[in-house]
This record gives structure tokens, C-alpha cells and sequence, in this order.
């Protein structure tokens, strides 16, 4: 490289650093920015070789072209500005600036007051020492020429229907990193789940699409470094089209993620991202200054009338896609994931930012919204919402526009509280059980809106939902004041750990239970990683710091008889359609005997009346499934009372396909009445129909 040369004008509408084989294009967006200085470092990334000003400004956009500059330099920005933090602008040279568009980063955030872009103790006045031999650095990288090329090896997507979807959530990391199956290099790397042996547990299983915790770069809060933890779950980004570089076993992460991708794609699983939009790491005040911050305040983040970041996120400022460059930003990123990493949708923390309008409010069809909804790239994936966030109004379950799924706590809450503690009426119970169609049945949408699900990333897991009453985070460090009080969770007569044969009995039945209640429901399944094998995290319920055992999956404890029980019951929903109808359930009859889609009854066979809907005294219930255009009926007898209850069948001669309470029965023939044992769940499918009216 040829410093001497110098820059000259360069590509605003390129922005990032884009090497084209003969040179470097830089772009960067500072709209208020009096200048804008490019510093170039060693290969150690800690000595600044040079600083030049970037020679162009076109609406914003500050450019420059470096001839002769390859891929693998390391650099970063300087932005002079206005200091007035009352006024939401801070800008301050002597912090070193990561590129908002870096594809690759150099170094780690270790918590550093250095980073910090106002004096210790004084947030008005601004911090003159420089940080750059220690700052984050961006590196140009470049994946269309020369030796980046990227053989994809005419990869598909596997383009899974929703309505035949089952996602399964899960940590990179975690996932491999104690499976002995793979070599110990490759251990909770993108290469780790690329490994057959990863590959071939997600397809016994029968999901269909991973969906990953986030692996856009990320830095680890100061708080938690001082204590020797880390952000382990990732939700804190600092670069938001550069690949994790902690889960690569290789020196290439982005070549590693998309081999993983690849991998995947080649078993017909789908990979689909958890991207963090919401906020950055940059935290609130006194948080470090990686790049917004100090690129355009104003531009990016909503400011409270003092100047400071809303914290409408919790986490300490919040990202606002009112403001076009922002949301071009957010754009840009998706594009990147979804063209460059042939990634199959996303999952999107806290959505309900992100479709807030420049005044604030949740609205349907916000700039993102209509903007995703009118991209050919984007519009196409499955777009998923955690469809809340902590600002004003900001709880909007149901509330997404059609072409949107949405995470559904609603039907977690009820599931648990149902099955747990008889705290639901079974209207409640049945609603959820059809995809929460008083939530999603409206504007188009259809039943694969609901993700159903029982527990993620946040809150307790299975084991610990059936296994404790109370969440247990000391390992934490906080006390235990961290992490959801309210789980709606049932220890069965002891807390924790128990050799108590009567408790582990009632502890297995409720797990099969819940999950054959997931899984047979309508709308789209949700599993979390490590539930199929029984994994406990030892009662804590956020353990989003813990990088170890508490949430790394022990695959020499997995509980193989589980695992066993998931792949059946994925196996039954993939088997009979009426399982996943891809509309709505219809009161219309239809068919030969003239029957709606689905009939609910109590379990002496009879209509269930609205005393019987809205009661709280019985739990056991009757569904038959037979949506027009299936081959079959089958039924759901759904037994949730404290013993043994006997369901009386229509005529005919009713083929028992599965009893949770006791997986291995096998299949067995049945008329008339059954009985279902307490805590469990019976699927039949009507085998020969008797010419009765019902």
C-alpha cells in the first residue's frame, strides 16, 4: 500500500469500505460532522500510521478512495463536530470510531473507561485522552474478489411452507461445545454445528429450521467483564454485518458461517438469525463510543429532550428507524445476511422498536415495515417479531402486518399455567390451541403467525420449568434480582433436584405433556435447544452471562428416551396433516357427514357449554381434527386433571397413535370410551368411521 498517494474523491453510495482491485472506497455517514479523518494502523492494529481526511461530503455521506489499499487493512475514523450533549451531538476526535458497515473487526471491547467519550464524573465536558491503540478497529474485507470468493456450490434455500415449519432455537455455542461426536477444535464453532454429527441430531429430531442466537459482532458490557463474565447470548452488537468471531474455529468467520450455512442448506434445514436492531452496545450515558455515538447521535438514536438516548429497550439507548440513514443501515445488514449468507429470515429483538414512527407510537405499517415489505430480497424470508419492548405502548402481540410471524407469550403463559397450576379455563386453553386466532386471524394473516412455544433463550427451560418453583440466578452475581419472577413454573413437590420416584414420574408426564401440546398445536412450534435432551440450568432463568455449563448442552447426560419422544412427536405432526392446517379452523361443515374442521367436546363425548368453556373446576378435553381437504380425522384427548379420566368417543373405531403417558404403548386400537391417565395426552386417528349421527 502506498500511503503517499493519498485520497481522492471517492463513492458515496457505496458505503463501508469496499476494495474493488485496485483500491479502497470509504464511505461514512455523519450528517452533522464538521470532518471526517480516516486512520490507518499497523497489523498489530495498535499503531496509527496515518490520518487523512476524507475529501468528499455528499448529503451526509463523507467518502474517500485510497488507491492501492488491499483487503486486510485495519482502520478506523476520527469525526470533528459540535460538542453539546444537551443538544444530542458528541462529537469527540480523540475516540477512534468503528465503521458502522465493517464486515470484519479487529480486536475487543475491554471495558476501558478510554472508551468513554466524556470526562469520569463529568458528562458535559468532552474526554481528550485517545483511545485508538486500544480501540475496536474495522478491517477491509472484501467477498467478491480474488481469494475471498466464496464457492456456495449452487446452494438452495430449503424454502420449508410455514405451515410444515418447526424451529429450533439455539446457541452456537452451546450447541457443540460438549458433544463428543466433534472434534474437540471444532467445539461451539459455526463449524461445530456444520459438523455431521450436529447435522444428523437436528434431522432425528425433525426440525426444520435452526433459528440462532445472535451472531452479528457483539461486545460485552463493563459490568459484566469487571466481574470475569461475558454477554454470552450476544444481544449487545457493535458491527451488525460482521460475523462473531468467538463461535470461529478458523481465522475466516465469514468463509466458516457461510460453509455452516451451506451445510445446512444441503440437509433441507433452514438457518434463520436473531438480529438486534433495538439498540446498540453503546449502552447509555457513560457507555463506550464504538460508532454511532460519535458518527451522528442524532442520526441514530432517539434522544429524550435533554439529549440523552430513550431507554425504551433497557438497554440503555434505542435505535431509531424513523430516520432514513438509520433504517438503511438496518436494511443494509439484512441484505448483507440474507445475499452474502444466503440466511433464510430472521427473528427480530424487541420488533416493536423498530415499527415505531418518528413520533414514537407503534405503527403497523412503519418506514421498516413497508419498506421490508416492499424489498425483493427481504419480503420473501421468514420474518419473525419478539413483538414487544418496554417504551410506551409498546406490548403488540398480534399487532404485526401480514407476511409476519410473531413470538406468542400468550400461548407460553397459558400452556404453563394450564398444565402447572389449573389456572386457566380451557376457552382459554383451546384458543391458544388454535393459534391464537382472537390474536392473529385478521388482515390476511393465518395460523403460522402464532410461534407457539414454551420457553426460549429467556426464562427456564424445561427440565427447570417442571423442576422449580422459584428461579435460582446466584451464579449470576446479582443476587438473584435478576430474571423473571413470574414463570408460572411447578417444581412437583420438591425444588430442584429429587430421587423421589413419585415426583420425577409427575415432573416426566408434565413434559411430555407440554411438548405433545406444542407440537400438536396449530400454528408454528418453537423447541429450544437442549429440551429434547432434558438439560437443566440448574434453576436459572436469565442466563444470559453464563458461558459454561449452565448452558452449554451435556450431551453424555442427554436423556435419550426424550429425545426419542420429540423425534416421534415430530414425526406424528409431519405424518397427518390436520396437525398443521395451513388456515384457519372453519365452524363451516363439511366432507361426507357434514363436520366442521374441528369439534371440541368434554370428555363424556358431549358439546362443551360456556359454563364448561369459562369453569375452572375441570381440565380434560375433546378435539377432534378434520380440516377440509385432509385425508383424516384425528383426535386430541387432553387430560390435565390429577387422575385417570374416561373419554367417551363417537362411533367408530378410533386408532391410538400415541399416550404421553407411556410413549413405547405402541399403537392400539380403541371404541367407545378410554381412559387417558392423569397429566397426559392421547392422539388417535379415526380408523374406521361408524354411519351414526354423532
Amino acid at each position: 500500500m502506498a500511503l503517499a498517494l493519498g485520497l481522492r474523491r471517492g463513492d458515496p453510495f457505496r458505503l463501508g469500505s469496499h476494495w474493488d482491485g485496485g483500491g479502497v472506497n470509504f464511505a461514512v455517514y455523519a450528517l452533522n460532522a464538521d470532518k471526517v479523518e480516516l486512520c490507518l494502523f499497523d497489523t498489530s492494529g495498535h499503531r496509527e500510521l496515518a490520518r487523512l481526511a476524507l475529501p468528499g461530503n455528499h448529503a451526509g455521506v463523507w467518502h474517500g478512495y485510497l488507491p492501492e489499499a488491499e483487503p486486510g487493512l485495519i482502520y478506523g475514523y476520527r469525526v470533528h463536530g459540535l460538542w453539546a450533549p444537551q443538544r444530542g451531538h458528541r462529537y469527540n476526535p480523540a475516540k477512534l470510531l468503528l465503521d458502522p458497515y465493517a464486515k470484519r473487526v479487529h480486536g475487543r471491547y475491554d471495558g476501558s473507561e478510554l472508551y468513554c467519550d466524556h470526562q469520569p464524573g463529568n458528562p458535559a465536558g468532552p474526554d481528550a485522552r485517545d483511545n485508538a491503540a486500544i480501540a475496536i478497529k474495522s478491517v477491509v474485507d472484501s467477498p467478491v474478489y480474488g481469494s475471498f470468493a466464496f464457492d456456495w456450490q449452487n446452494d438452495h434455500r430449503p424454502l420449508v411452507p410455514w405451515e410444515k415449519t418447526v424451529i429450533y432455537e439455539m446457541h452456537v455455542k452451546g450447541y457443540s461445545q460438549l458433544n463428543p461426536a466433534i472434534p474437540e477444535s471444532l467445539r461451539g464453532t459455526y463449524a461445530g454445528l456444520a459438523h455431521p454429527a450436529s447435522i444428523a441430531h437436528l434431522l432425528a429430531l425433525g426440525v426444520t429450521s435452526v433459528e440462532l442466537l445472535p451472531v452479528a459482532a457483539c461486545a460485552d458490557e463493563g459490568h459484566l467483564i469487571s466481574r470475569g463474565r461475558v454477554n454470552y447470548w450476544g444481544y449487545n452488537p457493535v458491527a451488525l454485518m460482521a460475523v462473531e468471531e468467538r463461535y470461529a474455529a478458523s481465522d475466516d468467520a465469514l468463509g466458516e458461517f457461510r460453509t455452516m450455512v451451506r451445510a445446512l442448506h444441503a440437509a433441507g434445514i433452514e438457518v434463520l438469525l436473531d438480529v438486534v436492531f433495538n439498540h446498540t452496545a453503546e449502552g447509555g450515558v457513560g457507555g463506550p463510543s464504538f460508532n454511532l455515538r460519535g458518527l451522528d447521535n442524532r442520526s441514530y438514536y432517539r434522544l429524550a429532550p435533554d439529549g440523552h438516548c430513550e431507554n425504551w429497550t433497557g438497554c440503555g439507548n434505542t435505535l431509531n428507524l424513523g430516520e432514513p440513514r438509520c433504517l438503511q443501515l438496518v436494511l443494509d445488514s439484512l441484505r448483507f445476511w440474507a445475499e452474502e449468507c444466503h440466511v433464510d429470515g430472521f427473528r427480530f429483538d424487541l420488533a416493536t422498536t423498530l415499527a415505531r414512527s418518528m413520533n414514537g407510537g407503534f405503527e403497523p405499517w412503519s418506514s421498516f415495515l413497508a419498506a421490508v415489505q416492499a424489498d425483493p430480497v427481504l419480503n420473501r424470508l421468514k420474518l419473525i417479531a419478539e413483538p414487544w419492548d418496554i417504551g410506551p405502548d409498546g406490548y403488540r402481540v398480534g399487532g404485526f402486518p401480514p407476511g409476519w410471524a410473531e413470538w406468542n407469550d400468550h400461548y407460553r403463559d397459558c400452556m404453563r399455567r394450564f398444565w402447572l397450576h389449573h389456572a386457566v379455563t380451557r376457552g382459554e386453553f383451546a384458543r391458544r390451541l388454535a393459534a391464537s386466532s382472537d390474536l392473529f386471524e385478521r388482515r390476511g394473516r393465518q395460523p403460522w403467525a402464532s410461534i407457539n412455544f414454551l420457553t426460549a433463550h429467556d426464562g427456564f427451560n424445561l427440565h427447570d420449568l417442571t423442576a422449580y418453583s422459584h428461579k435460582h440466578n446466584e451464579a449470576n452475581g446479582e443476587d438473584n434480582r435478576d430474571g423473571n419472577d413470574n414463570n408460572h413454573s411447578w417444581n412437583g413437590g420438591a425444588e430442584g433436584p429429587t430421587d423421589d420416584p413419585a415426583i420425577l414420574q409427575i415432573r416426566g408426564r408434565l413434559r411430555r405433556a407440554l411438548l405433545a401440546t406444542l407440537v400438536f398445536s396449530q400454528g408454528t412450534p418453537m423447541l429450544l435447544a437442549g429440551d429434547e435432551m432434558n438439560h437443566t440450568q440448574q434453576g436459572n432463568n436469565n442466563p444470559y452471562c453464563q458461558d459454561g455449563p449452565i448452558t452449554w448442552l451435556d450431551w453424555a447426560a442427554a436423556d435419550a428416551e426424550q429425545i426419542a419422544f420429540v423425534s416421534q412427536l415430530l414425526r406424528l405432526r409431519r405424518d397427518h396433516p390436520a396437525l398443521r392446517y395451513a388456515r384457519w379452523f372453519s365452524a363451516e361443515a363439511h366432507g361426507g357427514y357434514e363436520r366442521p374442521d374441528v369439534l371440541w367436546r368434554n370428555a363424556e363425548g358431549k358439546p362443551m357449554t360456556p359454563g364448561e368453556w369459562d369453569g375452572r373446576d375441570q381440565f380434560s378435553l375433546l378435539v377432534e381434527l378434520g380440516p377440509e381437504g385432509a385425508s383424516e380425522r384425528c383426535a386430541l384427548l387432553i387430560n390435565a386433571e390429577a387422575s385417570t379420566t374416561l373419554f367417551t368417543l363417537r362411533p367408530g373405531r378410533w386408532l391410538r397413535l400415541l399416550d404421553t403417558a407411556d410413549p413405547t404403548a405402541g399403537e392400539a386400537l380403541f371404541q367407545h370410551q378410554v381412559p387417558v391417565e392423569a397429566n397426559s395426552v392421547w392422539l388417535l386417528r379415526l380408523d374406521q368411521e361408524a354411519r351414526v349421527t354423532w
